[in-house]
């Protein structure tokens, strides 16, 4: 049947840049089957056309994608700390890894391509992404974001690396999307990656006990090679870097040395 979602998964992409595969297709196809069935359409095709002749219809449609969004470049200060202190001396290796762990809906990890960006080219930058929650990594991996989102970014990044969609959203090129590798993890119960040159953790272990905090501080060392450097959000704070064996290079950015003899 060509009034199928297939056909219009593909209209969509054409329309919007939005590609539907990147969501789950069951979640994703029931809210948009309640969406059309608000406008009382009889199908696929003539919600499309609907959007594709009415704006405020369109806009409407881009909107409801665009869910559980957090922010670019959150505290630019501290983004420029990591570019000065620890991206520009990162890149002189020949190779390097980075871990974006809790990345919820992508936006610490693509900032971490951008910023990168301008040191090196797209093929030497490979970040691993990591959360508990599948939704948000659809999301992530669907790369649609709305203005709000993308208030803190550097107007360089934005214009070079954004589609706009609409009038209020914005669509993450496949050039930043390629160098991002989204995986579910937990913090509490998974391995952790091995060997990281830079791990970002921000704003989520605000939610972990003490204890807990204390546990995944000593796996994220453990995660670090020699002197790589664990960046922590605003709000978080090692209260005695030196037991764990990280040594404080700035605020929330801490470096790893040896662990202290017990």
């Amino acid at each position: 049947m060509a009034d199928d979602y297939e056909s219009f998964k593909k209209q969509i992409l054409t329309l919007t840049k939005i590609d539907l595969n990147a969501y789950k297709e069951g979640q994703m196809k029931r809210r948009i089957d309640t969406l059309i069935g608000k406008q009382k359409c009889k199908g696929y095709s003539e919600y499309v056309n609907l959007i594709k002749t009415n704006h405020d219809k369109f806009e409407e449609f881009v909107n409801y994608l665009t869910i559980n969004v957090s922010e670019f470049w959150r505290n630019p200060e501290q983004w420029k700390i990591l570019e000065e202190k620890v991206v520009k001396d990162l890149v002189k290796k020949p190779s390097f890894k980075i871990w974006s762990a809790a990345c919820s809906t992508g936006d610490e990890p693509y900032s971490l391509v951008m910023l990168l960006s301008k040191y090196v080219p797209m093929n030497r930058i490979k970040i691993i992404a990591t959360d508990i929650d599948k939704q948000v990594l659809e999301k992530a991996q669907a790369g649609l974001y709305n203005s709000k989102s993308l208030k803190g970014l550097p107007d360089e990044f934005k214009k070079k690396y954004f589609d706009q969609v609409g009038d209020s959203n914005f669509k993450i090129k496949d050039e930043v999307k390629k160098c991002v590798d989204f995986k579910i993890h937990n913090l509490l119960l998974d391995p952790y990656p091995s060997g990281c040159d830079l791990i970002v953790c921000r704003n989520v272990l605000i939610y972990f006990t003490e204890d807990a905090k204390d546990a995944i501080y000593v796996k994220f060392h453990d995660a670090l090679k020699p002197d790589g450097i664990l960046f922590l959000g605003s709000t978080e704070q090692i209260i005695a870097p030196g037991k764990i064996g990280f040594s404080t290079i700035s605020s929330f950015f801490y470096r790893k040395g040896e662990k202290p003899a017990k």
